[in-house]
């Protein structure tokens, strides 16, 4: 097992998260093609997208459904600072995980999270475990309260 998805299953049973963890055959290049994997709806899909916050030197990571995305100008006037969208390098060295694996928490650092409200919308959601090529079921408001994040309408 990889150290990545290692670390996220360590979290969900430290948390007593209720969840599946499931591997695919080939890395999902769009949130359609992971929903078609793994035989969910494409909203299911929950997309981590990481923001560098030039203001603070900090990251926020945006939780969107699959048939979204992030409206970076809606966002930055609900948060009222600017975003930039963070790089594989700083991605990777900050929250220890590669573009396309990113989960929704056990990160190195701690970050500021936002969900999209349509993933409240749907009972359970996929993210990614920590691998491009593992994804693991949760509760989306199991995933709200786990992550802490703020509801916003940020997405498009």
């Amino acid at each position: 097992m990889s150290k990545s998805l290692n670390r996220v299953t360590h979290y969900l049973l430290s948390k007593k998260i209720e969840h599946e963890i499931r591997k695919t055959d080939q890395i999902a290049r769009t949130a359609q093609e992971a929903a078609d994997r793994i035989e969910c709806h494409l909203n299911q899909i929950v997309k981590s997208i990481i923001f560098s916050i030039p203001s603070s030197d900090s990251l926020a990571l945006f939780l969107t459904a699959g048939g979204n995305f992030v409206d970076t100008h809606k966002a930055e006037n609900l948060l009222g600072f600017s975003l930039q969208k963070a790089d594989a390098q700083i991605v990777r060295s900050r929250t220890g995980f590669v573009i396309g694996g990113v989960p929704p928490f056990a990160h190195k650092e701690e970050l500021a999270v936002y969900m999209d409200p349509e993933l409240l919308n749907q009972k359970l959601v996929w993210a990614a475990a920590g691998t491009p090529f593992h994804v693991f079921s949760i509760k989306s408001d199991v995933l709200l309260a786990t992550t802490k994040a703020k509801v916003l309408g940020f997405s498009k």
